[in-house]
């Protein structure tokens, strides 16, 4: 059977100068999916991920977890994220009113990007945004073409980010764009998606499951960030 997992990045670095890095617990949240799939005798024959640092460094602590040694990553830029900063800027721009505030909220935040989101998807957000709607659609739905005609008969697992794993899911489920900007803001740090596929088609097995902190000591690393 071919058969991918789609892995959202750890928690990366909310609210500092550089979210594109693993907090502690997000190096913690990867290497507990390693050992889960080590525990449970899971190998891959392919590991993939964006060229972004916490996608890289949430493959480390996977593999780490795996006690794999000198893994090897293939780096496929469709897993990327969505730019959201500029998005969020975009938004903000376009209507002043909504300019976060001095100290913002997590909430703050998230209720205005959803609405850059849904702008953009419509073709109504302005300024110079580095990837337009439909792009980001086509380069999702190329990595899921691409994969599944190279990947047959092979166990595969890829790292990415929420916004691109909701597209594919909003893909696989022929959704509105709604859909994606809901299930992008549901997704669990390091939660599972696991999808079964042929060279013709791919389907959606589960969405968002996080088996390795399915324990009460480990209840406060479920995050969303």
């Amino acid at each position: 059977m071919s058969e991918v997992y789609f892995v959202r990045h750890g928690q990366a670095s909310f609210g500092s100068s550089n979210y594109d890095q693993l907090s502690d617990k997000g190096h913690r949240q990867a290497r507990l999916l390693g050992e889960y799939f080590r525990e449970r005798d899971m190998h891959f024959d392919h590991i993939l991920t964006g060229d972004m640092v916490r996608h890289r460094e949430t493959a480390e602590g996977i593999c780490a977890g795996l006690d794999l040694k000198d893994p090897s990553f293939e780096v496929f830029t469709q897993l990327n994220e969505f730019d959201f900063h500029a998005i969020l800027a975009a938004y903000t721009a376009q209507f002043p009113e909504e300019k976060l505030p001095e100290k913002p909220a997590v909430s703050d935040f998230f209720k205005r990007l959803r609405k850059g989101i849904i702008l953009w998807s419509q073709s109504g957000l302005e300024g110079d945004l580095p990837e337009t709607w439909a792009a980001f659609e086509e380069r999702v739905r190329f990595m899921k073409e691409d994969l599944m005609a190279r990947c047959a008969g092979k166990r595969v697992l890829a790292i990415s980010s929420g916004g691109a794993i909701a597209m594919l899911v909003r893909q696989l489920l022929d959704a509105p764009c709604e859909t994606m900007v809901e299930l992008n803001l549901q997704t669990r740090n390091t939660g599972l998606i696991h999808c079964v596929f042929n060279q013709r088609s791919m389907r959606l097995s589960s969405f968002n499951s996080v088996p390795h902190l399915d324990h009460p000591q480990h209840q406060s690393l479920i995050t969303y960030a």
